[in-house]
């Protein structure tokens, strides 16, 4: 039997703040000269040379403007697809470049973000793009530039934007201009940019859950606002990395039975794709907590095997505890770890206990 075909490698794409850098170059030319380079080449951050077909161009009176379609490659972004339209025309003068949220771009709401409330959602590393990109038709005097994505507000339901503040649309992302497929960057940003949001709001306790159900479950435990509410999905690793540096006063990590042994077992990825429960080990486990361990080793999944042995929350809850205390050392974060089954159920805490200092918390079952 021969070798199976090589598969072809994944397709990188283009940020939003890349197309919008395009876009906005494309406009300043038209702007300036009246004609339109097509394709439309600009220099990201690292050096790379990409070039964009223009979807749209016009010039009117005193302002131009310019949409390329974002092609994010093979990654599942939400924004591929997407018109993203720049408008640029001339402001009053000693004005500088001033940015404008145009239709279906957000606008910051909150403290926390890397921009001040009240400015358009165009992050600091896509506007120094957007800069570089219309000195490279003219130097850059008094200019007013807008970013648009029609049909932006209905994307942006399906992400974070509303609970970090951003609201009436889709930020304009991206440090290097490129989507590198399946790194899930804009999630694990997300997730940091929620805990700035946080700490900024003056928040003393944030939870993070690896899904709608422990999110909400948790959410009602504590009586927490949304804004204390960290989605982390299966990136546990990247929001614990960030809080040892921008630490909190209390973390609850909030988890369905599956992810949370996942990290007891010292898993910082919790996604299916980088492997299963280890049954053997829960069972190794079970058995060390004078847990029947043979109902355990021939459960099939993970969900049957806390159904034979519900007991097996607390000792799982506990190491869950040791691996993020691991990660978190040093940070003196009040830290506890909560298991919640299907229906938002609390089946075990690990309790609550300052990182680094005095150690595991005293057992406690639920």
């Amino acid at each position: 039997m021969g070798k199976p075909p090589l598969q072809p490698p994944l397709r990188r794409g283009w940020t939003t703040g890349a197309c919008a850098a395009a876009a906005a170059k494309a406009a300043y030319a038209g702007l300036l000269t009246g004609s339109f380079p097509d394709p439309v080449g600009i220099t990201l951050p690292r050096g790379e040379r990409p070039a964009f077909a223009l979807a749209e161009h016009r010039r009117d009176g005193g302002s131009a403007s310019a949409a390329v379609v974002k092609d994010a490659g093979d990654d599942p972004d939400v924004t591929h697809g997407a018109l993203i339209r720049a408008t640029v025309r001339r402001a009053p003068p000693g004005s500088g470049l001033i940015f404008r949220a145009g239709e279906g771009v957000g606008t910051v709401t909150r403290a926390g973000l890397p921009l001040p409330p009240g400015e358009p959602a165009i992050n600091p590393a896509p506007r120094a793009m957007i800069r570089a990109a219309l000195a490279e038709i003219a130097p850059v005097g008094d200019l007013e530039v807008e970013i648009a994505i029609p049909g932006g507000a209905a994307i942006a339901t399906r992400t974070l934007n509303a609970r970090l503040g951003i609201l009436g649309g889709l930020s304009i992302l991206g440090t290097t201009g490129i989507v590198v497929p399946y790194s899930c960057a804009a999630w694990i940003d997300s997730i940091h940019r929620g805990i700035d949001v946080a700490r900024a709001a003056g928040l003393s306790h944030i939870a993070a859950a690896t899904g709608r159900v422990s999110e909400a479950a948790v959410q009602g435990h504590y009586a927490l606002p949304e804004v204390a509410l960290i989605e982390m999905g299966d990136f546990v690793g990247g929001l614990l990395k960030y809080l040892r540096r921008h630490p909190v006063a209390r973390l609850s990590l909030a988890g369905g039975v599956a992810k949370m042994a996942k990290l007891a077992q010292g898993r910082l990825d919790l996604h299916s794709a980088r492997g299963a429960v280890d049954l053997a080990a829960l069972a190794a486990l079970a058995e060390a907590e004078g847990i029947d361990a043979a109902a355990i080793a021939t459960a099939t999944t993970a969900a049957e095997a806390f159904a034979r042995a519900p007991a097996l929350a607390v000792p799982v809850a506990r190491a869950a505890w040791e691996v993020a205390a691991g990660v978190l050392a040093g940070s003196g974060i009040a830290l506890e770890v909560l298991l919640f089954d299907r229906d938002g159920t609390l089946l075990a805490s690990s309790g609550s206990a300052p990182v680094g200092h005095g150690g595991m918390p005293r057992k406690r079952r639920t």
